[in-house]
């Protein structure tokens, strides 16, 4: 299995919503722009968002099996995905890399 590299690309934030509709929590969204984290074949990287893994772990799962080409030619880079969480209020968008064991 390979392992995929998960780098945060870019965080939004709806206020609006969130203040409409929104119970207030203890523990909100801390991923920052340029994190990065690699997920060792299919499984989950220490301290990433149970949410966040929920939305990518399929694409994870296949691209650490050799899967590639997602959606016949929808990435540049067929090794690639770009996934965004499952949070409405919060989304983050991750870009999915298989990692070349050999440059990385």
């Amino acid at each position: 299995m390979q392992k995929v590299r998960i780098t945060v690309m870019k965080t939004a934030r709806y206020d609006d919503l969130i203040d409409k509709y929104e119970n207030p929590l203890n523990h909100e969204c801390n991923m920052r722009v340029g994190q990065i984290f690699v997920a060792d074949g299919w499984k989950k990287p220490a301290n990433f968002c149970d949410s966040a893994w929920d939305s990518m772990s399929a694409f994870v799962l296949t691209l650490s099996h050799g899967g590639e080409n997602f959606y016949d030619g929808w990435m540049k880079n067929k090794k690639s995905a770009m996934i965004s969480c499952n949070d409405g209020f919060r989304p983050v968008s991750f870009l999915l890399e298989t990692m070349d064991e050999k440059s990385d």
